[in-house]
């Protein structure tokens, strides 16, 4: 019997008992850089509610995927213009047919060979997602592509190796060791604490210009005082003088 898009998805678990399935980071150091993409980006658009971000979470998208589960979710996606709010998994059908818009693998011994065959060629025939970056927090890879037509092509390096992402609106570069993200005009996209600590810095040489300009007047206060001393002790009357 033939069976719709629409009846399969009718036939599939409910969106709220599809957790995600993924196995915990490989290593600290791809922790740490999820993390590190995670964080920056949500304080850069941390005025916007339109947007989502899977972290080490399954994307559910096929019935057959349901059988036999044998598919990985990315290591970071985002979604944008959707609902901003927390989800146990994404399930494409429960989203409106969406898929993620840029996806980013971070790649590791046993997954680099997956990542650059396997799931390049799932993510430009069948998720269609416009942007794919990979990069391996180890050695420090790092290549992205683009959906041309139906065919990925890579981005091209700037001459600082950074490739620009549409998707984003920023830069993806390799600093220190780390994926990060830059403006257009080059700055870094910090971290909460980054950005705090920046701020408190600024906040700091406020203080300190602030204090040094107190300083400066009240040596010239004393100055002025001081001639005016001079000029009495002379039988000047300095408030005389013009």
């Amino acid at each position: 019997m033939f069976v719709t898009a629409q009846q399969l998805e009718q036939q599939m678990p409910d969106a709220t008992r599809l957790l995600s399935d993924e196995p915990e980071m490989e290593t600290s150091l791809h922790y740490m850089q999820l993390l590190l993409l995670v964080t920056s980006l949500e304080w850069l658009w941390r005025d916007s509610n339109d947007f989502f971000i899977g972290a080490n979470l399954t994307i559910y998208f096929s019935r057959q995927q349901l059988r036999n589960r044998d598919f990985r979710g990315p290591d970071f996606f985002l979604v944008k213009d959707t609902e901003k709010r927390s989800r146990s998994s994404w399930v494409v059908w429960e989203e409106d047919g969406r898929y993620p818009d840029l996806i980013i693998e971070l790649l590791s011994e046993s997954t680099a060979d997956i990542d650059r065959n396997l799931k390049k060629n799932l993510y430009e025939n069948r998720f269609h997602t416009p942007e794919y970056f990979w990069f391996s927090p180890e050695n420090f890879e790092f290549a992205g592509f683009e959906l041309v037509g139906n065919k990925y092509q890579e981005i091209t390096p700037n001459a600082r190796g950074w490739r620009w992402s549409d998707v984003l609106r920023l830069y993806l570069g390799v600093e220190a060791g780390k994926l990060r993200y830059f403006t257009p005009d080059g700055d870094l996209v910090p971290t909460p604490e980054e950005a705090a600590i920046a701020a408190q810095q600024q906040a700091s040489v406020a203080q300190q210009q602030a204090s040094e300009a107190q300083l400066q007047l009240e040596q010239e206060r004393l100055r002025s005082q001081q001639l005016a001393e001079r000029l009495r002790s002379l039988g000047v009357n300095p408030d005389s003088l013009g």
